[in-house]
């Protein structure tokens, strides 16, 4: 029996995972890597932990399910979408270190753009926003800066690419991407299907230096392992950013079906089908895969920070000692009596996209004690999938009766009970809780007839527990009423 390895590279650390044929993950290991924060509002990552870790983990799910390489027939990568990779192609070596999604050191650059009047046309190119979330500015940002990336272009030595990209790199010696990835990077042109050379021109960028572009499930596939990573040769024939591939591994293939994750930040990815919608309320259009001749699209929300403000609570200001006390903070307290949580600590993602909004408590009373504030922060995370939730049924135009999660928050029932009550929506958890890696593994699988249909794959999803609604009208409207006032005192805060 056959095998299929998934690697799920995150913000905060790298997962493998190994799946049987009914979707099942028989091992697992997963690792954490360090975060740099060179300077407020700077995020950076070392890309050569990140390989050296993505080995570790693939060699532990191995053993832990004690098989050997041979028994795998495909490889599928996920991966942090949009922090970007600068190498040398002479040496193999990352010139500078990552630059994560969350880091908002392009914002006065995406500024100068929207003043220079290019707004339009990056929006109408790329589906996207001018917005230091994605890759473009900090690509600029690094042949602007780093004199290491200066010098490999000269010398015809530069390839730059997301993580997945740079995984690739090392597991097959190619600049390799796919569609949805391309499509994050404020370069690619999502109507053509190609990277946009008026767009490269604005910013300056070589062509030469970025990946090619291939299918997400690639029958051709993307190369083989090289010799010394394992025993055996194994082909790479999937790849999808981490959202596209959490759509996938939820199996929502059809136009209308929609996920959101709950991660380090919030992602609400809904298909629409083979057109893309354009959206008039600050949410993306955006790539979720190409696996045939037919582009796939999606509608996509991000929210920056939802389960990193629970890691903040534990680390940072230290006043939650152990995840398990978030279940009880939930079941025990009602509500917050009127304390709201405002988590922009790196700015506002969709639909505002505020790179100078900051985080805010607001409605403290004398009262107020920490698991007020902790609960707070817990509601937080659904207010912000709520205000794309609402953008989502505007723009498509589509009736949503049901919303499929996946992310280690829902693990917690009641967030899940207390989404499904403000957005007034079905929440289905699925008894896959890693649907990331299982999506990127869908993907490799079904390049190497491992599955052989959508159809083949639906039949593997199953519901673990369903969330119906029980809030009425009132409290919902003067919850969110409120959420909004707090959410428009953060906005437009800091300067730099």
């Amino acid at each position: 029996m056959k095998f299929v390895l998934s690697i799920d590279q995150g913000t905060t650390g790298t997962r493998a995972m190994i799946f049987n044929k009914r979707g099942e993950g028989i091992a697992k290991d997963y690792v954490e890597h360090e975060q740099f924060y060179p300077k407020p509002g700077w995020i950076e990552h070392h890309p050569t932990e990140i390989w050296e870790k993505t080995k570790i983990v693939m060699r532990n799910a191995l053993d832990k399910a004690k098989i050997t390489s041979e028994e795998i027939c495909s490889i599928g990568i996920a991966n942090q979408r949009e922090t970007v990779v600068a190498w040398n192609t002479n040496t193999g070596l990352p010139l500078h270190k990552a630059i994560v999604w969350q880091c908002r050191r392009t914002a006065d650059m995406c500024s100068q753009l929207k003043e220079e009047g290019f707004s339009a046309l990056f929006t109408n190119t790329t589906g996207l926003v001018l917005d230091p979330y994605f890759s473009g500015t900090k690509i600029k940002w690094l042949l602007d800066n780093s004199s290491k990336v200066q010098d490999a272009l000269k010398f015809g030595n530069l390839a730059v690419g997301t993580i997945d990209s740079w995984l690739i790199w090392n597991l097959t010696g190619k600049n390799l991407t796919d569609y949805s990835n391309a499509s994050r990077t404020l370069l690619f042109d999502i109507h053509k299907g190609l990277w946009s050379e008026e767009l490269l021109e604005v910013l300056d960028i070589p062509l030469h230096i970025l990946p090619e572009v291939k299918l997400s499930s690639d029958k051709e596939i993307y190369g083989h392992t090289k010799d010394g990573i394992f025993e055996s040769s194994i082909p790479i024939a999937g790849v999808a950013g981490d959202q596209q591939a959490a759509l996938f591994g939820q199996t929502c293939f059809k136009a209308g079906s929609i996920k959101n994750t709950y991660g380090t930040g919030n992602f609400m990815l809904l298909n629409t089908g083979s057109k893309p919608v354009k959206s008039d309320s600050g949410l993306l259009t955006t790539i979720a895969w190409k696996i045939d001749s037919d582009i796939q699209y999606a509608l996509e929300g991000s929210v920056f920070i939802t389960g990193a403000v629970i890691q903040w609570l534990e680390e940072g200001i230290r006043i939650l000692e152990n995840k398990l006390d978030l279940e009880r903070i939930m079941n025990e307290l009602p509500n917050t009596e009127g304390v709201f949580f405002v988590p922009a600590f790196v700015g506002l993602g969709a639909p505002h996209w505020d790179a100078y909004a900051r985080g805010m408590i607001i409605g403290l009373t004398r009262g107020t004690t920490r698991d007020h504030i902790i609960r707070a922060a817990m509601e937080s995370i659904c207010y912000q999938s709520e205000d794309i939730f609402e953008l989502m049924k505007k723009d498509s135009g589509l009736s949503i009766d049901v919303l499929k999660v996946d992310g280690g928050v829902t693990n917690n029932s009641q967030l899940l009970q207390f989404q499904s009550n403000i957005s007034n929506v079905t929440v289905q958890k699925s008894v896959i809780n890693e649907t990331t890696a299982l999506g990127a593994a869908y993907l490799a699988g079904l390049a190497v007839d491992y599955w052989t249909s959508l159809d083949d794959i639906s039949q593997n999803f199953q519901v673990e527990k369903e969330f119906l609604p029980n809030m009425n009208q009132s409290e919902r409207d003067l919850l969110l009423q409120t959420w909004k006032k707090a959410l428009e005192r953060s906005m437009n805060w800091s300067e730099v």
